[in-house]
């Protein structure tokens, strides 16, 4: 068992999803976004035994790596690139409102939703697979393959619970993106 696993992920890309499935255990907490609000060093006092998906992370991993280093499990969740654009695209505020709206990327003149969305998913996933280059504990996961992939992660983890449930929660749609033009 490992104290600490961080699924890195871009966001809408199942990390909801999985962070349910995660509560099907019994020998480690589950959460979402659960200290995404603090700053300073209380934003990385994650309990011990506690599994914790925020794609808000991946903005954060020279802290993360400070705090946590090589001695936690990394999972890098990841679903097909452009549908995980397509549902950014689709959305108002949130994340892409500072990425592209003066925050990130600043005199931006590009008006297309997707092609941003895209460059942030791009930028997000590179991000996490250049932190996650010399860690020894970690897993690629693909949300298409969740139930082939989720098994091996159980066991990678040492997790004890119902497999069955949570399996049961990759049939689910949690936190979808209302499906409208991009």
């Amino acid at each position: 068992m490992y104290k600490n696993i961080f699924v890195l992920n871009t966001g809408r890309c199942g990390s909801t999803t999985f962070s349910k499935a995660c509560t099907h255990f019994n020998n480690y907490t589950s959460g979402h976004e659960t200290r995404s609000r603090f700053i300073g060093d209380i934003r990385f006092s994650y309990p011990a035994y506690h599994i914790e998906a925020d794609n808000r992370l991946s903005w954060l991993l020279g802290r993360l790596e400070r705090s946590y280093g090589d001695s936690a499990f990394y999972v890098h969740l990841e679903r097909d690139a452009e549908s995980t654009a397509r549902s950014y695209a689709k959305r108002k505020g949130g994340i892409m409102a500072s990425y592209r709206g003066g925050g990130i990327i600043m005199g931006c003149k590009e008006t297309d939703n997707l092609v941003i969305a895209m460059d942030y998913v791009d930028t997000v996933t590179e991000n996490i697979r250049s932190f996650l280059a010399n860690k020894s504990h970690k897993l690629n996961f693909r949300l298409e393959n969740a139930k082939v992939d989720f098994p091996h992660f159980i066991e990678m983890v040492g997790a004890k619970g119902s497999l069955d449930l949570a399996l049961a929660e990759f049939d689910v749609r949690h936190n979808a993106t209302l499906m409208g033009p991009p």
